[in-house]
């Protein structure tokens, strides 16, 4: 009956049993939430009215960089922001930005929202203030920046009126590639997917392997829109599409594009009024080359229509960001991301041993070792070099430290994300 005979048969029907079980148990852990938190779904707060007084950003910015450290430009023109809500999106290149956050909430001691127990802040059910660890009506904090499915009246109970909110745009194509290969073994609809090419075959008949309603379908249709609390099965022609890409216009005051990262990066600085120390980079979560599909543009124009709705929230924020970067002024653009080039180079020759990233199996030091998608390795992380100046040891540490690890070094409690990583990486990976 299933191909094998007798004792091959009984044990992978054993495995079989075993991991539907292990399954549902980590389904029941990990998605847990208040029978409240589906009263939300699909609505972007509209208020500040909520938020905590603007005296809490006063007194942060006491920790913040001494103005010996800024050039007198710097000091003149504005103050360092402290108070941040970054947006992080799923597969944008957001956990290269994280750490940049982490890093400088860290040095500045700043007040993180964290969520409790696990990473993210009970994502995919809509994000409510009370997830915040410790919260308590009032409570005012300086950072909110984990992964949540966004309600912007939630978030800004939270934080004081002068939040800076920012987010990341990836092109939507190479998104769903990224999320389809991340995710699909999350995703029971597309474990019937035949062939070599998974991603090929569902592009060729989507509504056959996809359902509004399915478990974890959000990772497979307009999942930037899912991640900003909208309808994701929404038509692209439908009027709340750009009802809702205006409403996210007000709402955030600088997008970011994945495709032009350091542009972005130099935007960012100049709209927090950081220093080109704090936003020094390596990337991280980046794919193996031999992971990624590289598809034709047949299937490129198919999955843009797959994710319409997507496609015009990117085109949206795409021409405002071009809009800053022409308010910027390109030479000066050219000249900074120049100069961020030339600080990261210093820094990787400085931390990374080999200058660049490896796979998984060859970081030696678990501390870098990066989340992994279910079944697989191909996400890359660093070795970090044994005899680095000691004036260095710290920075680059942090450089090199992947979201989980951060957030544990932060003090946050991973006990459910932690379980799930040990099955997914032990039980999970040997059945698939």
């Amino acid at each position: 009956m299933c191909g094998f005979k007798g004792k091959k048969c009984a044990s992978l029907i054993r495995g079989l049993i075993l991991w539907l079980l292990l399954t549902n148990i980590m389904l029941v852990l990990y998605c847990f939430t208040n029978p409240t938190q589906g009263q939300n779904q699909g609505k972007i707060g509209s208020s500040r009215e909520d938020t905590c007084p603007l005296s809490m950003a006063k007194l942060s910015r006491k920790n913040v960089t001494a103005p010996s450290q800024r050039t007198k430009a710097q000091s003149e023109e504005c103050s360092p922001a402290v108070n941040v809500m970054f947006m992080k999106t799923h597969k944008t290149a957001s956990s290269t930005i994280l750490n940049i956050i982490f890093r400088f909430g860290e040095k500045h001691k700043l007040k993180f929202a964290f969520p409790e127990r696990r990473n993210d802040f009970f994502y995919p059910s809509p994000f409510l203030s009370s997830q915040v660890k410790d919260y308590r009506p009032g409570d005012c904090f300086n950072i909110v920046c984990n992964h949540m499915r966004f309600d912007r009246q939630e978030v800004a109970k939270l934080l004081p009126p002068d939040t800076l909110y920012v987010t990341i745009l990836r092109n939507p194509v190479d998104l769903f590639e990224s999320s389809f290969h991340y995710y699909h073994r999350m995703v029971p609809l597309t474990w019937r997917i035949g062939g070599e090419n998974k991603l090929v075959e569902f592009l060729d008949n989507p509504q056959t392997f996809y359902s509004p309603e399915a478990y974890n379908s959000f990772y497979l249709k307009n999942l930037l829109f899912f991640d900003f609390g909208l309808d994701n099965n929404v038509e692209a022609d439908d009027p709340r599409v750009m009802s809702s890409i205006h409403s996210l216009s007000r709402y955030f005051d600088l997008v970011l594009i994945a495709e032009y990262f350091e542009e972005s990066l130099i935007l960012l600085k100049d709209k927090l009024c950081w220093t080109i120390e704090d936003i020094v980079y390596f990337k991280l979560n980046a794919r193996k080359t031999s992971s990624v599909s590289q598809l034709t543009p047949e299937y490129r124009a198919k999955a843009l229509v797959w994710n319409k709705a997507d496609w015009r929230l990117y085109q949206h924020f795409n021409a405002t960001f071009w809009a800053k970067v022409e308010s910027y002024g390109r030479a000066r653009m050219t000249r900074e991301v120049n100069e961020l080039r030339r600080r990261n180079a210093e820094m990787e020759s400085i931390c990374i041993d080999g200058g660049n990233a490896v796979e998984a199996q060859k970081i030696q030091d678990r501390r870098f070792q990066p989340w992994q998608p279910v079944g697989e390795s191909s996400i890359l992380g660093y070795n970090m070099k044994d005899n680095i100046n000691p004036q260095f040891r710290t920075i680059c540490e942090r450089m090199l430290t992947p979201e989980i690890q951060y957030l544990s070094h932060l003090g946050v409690s991973l006990w459910v994300t932690q379980l799930w990583g040990w099955l997914k990486d032990t039980v999970f990976t040997v059945f698939t």
